[in-house]
């Protein structure tokens, strides 16, 4: 299931340097987690989704390479990021 308009707004709002940033890796980041969440809670339900379960293990790895990218590029945002989303550091 995707997002919800007003909770994917309000993900935006919250990580968007200005009002018209939505791709900046901040947003797609936290965009992301939100969709892995929901994808985690669905297959503790459907143990046997397959199909669902390799779409959640390419969301994780697009938002490593998300992740890996800012914490190259803007160190500050990436740990204002992290912290804010409740992920751990991994490099």
């Amino acid at each position: 299931m995707a997002l919800d308009t007003a909770k994917k707004q309000e993900i935006i709002s919250k990580f968007a340097k200005d009002e018209k940033d939505t791709g900046s890796p901040a947003v797609q980041i936290a965009l992301l987690t939100e969709r892995i969440n929901y994808l985690t809670d669905h297959l503790k339900e459907h143990k046997k989704d397959h199909s669902s379960r390799l779409g959640l293990l390419k969301l994780v790895g697009q938002r490593r390479r998300l992740m890996r990218y800012l914490r190259k590029k803007d160190f500050a945002t990436y740990s204002k990021t992290i912290s804010t989303l409740g992920l751990r550091d991994r490099v």
